[in-house]
């Protein structure tokens, strides 16, 4: 798999018929090893183990209704009354974070408004807090630790 910007880990792999599939503990099962799983699974152990993210915490592959579609942000987090807290979307290495990533993720929070948006491809990563008082955003120069959120 690709390199990342991110801290390694003991990922469990295995091979799956014709394909690898990787070990995803917030689902509890086997999922397949697509470059963008690669990133998902190193972004949340990351969050888990640098930031403080309680594992419990965390929800991958959440579905929303969006207008009348059905989709799935990639990663949530919650805060401790279990609202979004903060919305993850990740791509793989090869695909550079564009205005089409933002507005992608954009349209994920107008269903649930969360303060907190991260967009990663593994190598490069942004976050962004929203005030919804002011409808301003200010872009982060670092993931928040869990209790800064």
């Amino acid at each position: 798999m690709y390199p990342l910007n991110l801290p390694s880990f003991e990922a469990k792999i295995r091979n799956s018929g014709n394909y690898p599939e990787i070990f995803d503990p917030l689902r509890r099962k086997y999922v397949a090893l697509t470059p963008e799983e690669w990133v998902r699974q190193h972004f949340v152990h990351f969050l888990i183990a640098d930031k403080g993210y309680p594992a419990s915490r965390i929800a991958n592959e959440t579905a929303i209704r969006l207008n009348s579609l059905s989709r799935r942000c990639d990663s949530v987090v919650y805060d401790k009354q279990l609202e979004p807290l903060m919305i993850l979307e990740y791509k793989e290495p090869r695909v550079i974070i564009t205005q089409q990533v933002f507005d992608q993720v954009a349209r994920y929070n107008s269903v649930l408004r969360v303060p907190y948006i991260v967009v990663s491809n593994g190598i490069s990563h942004f976050c962004y807090r929203i005030d919804y008082a002011t409808l301003e955003y200010q872009f982060l120069n670092d993931i928040p630790m869990y209790g800064e959120l």
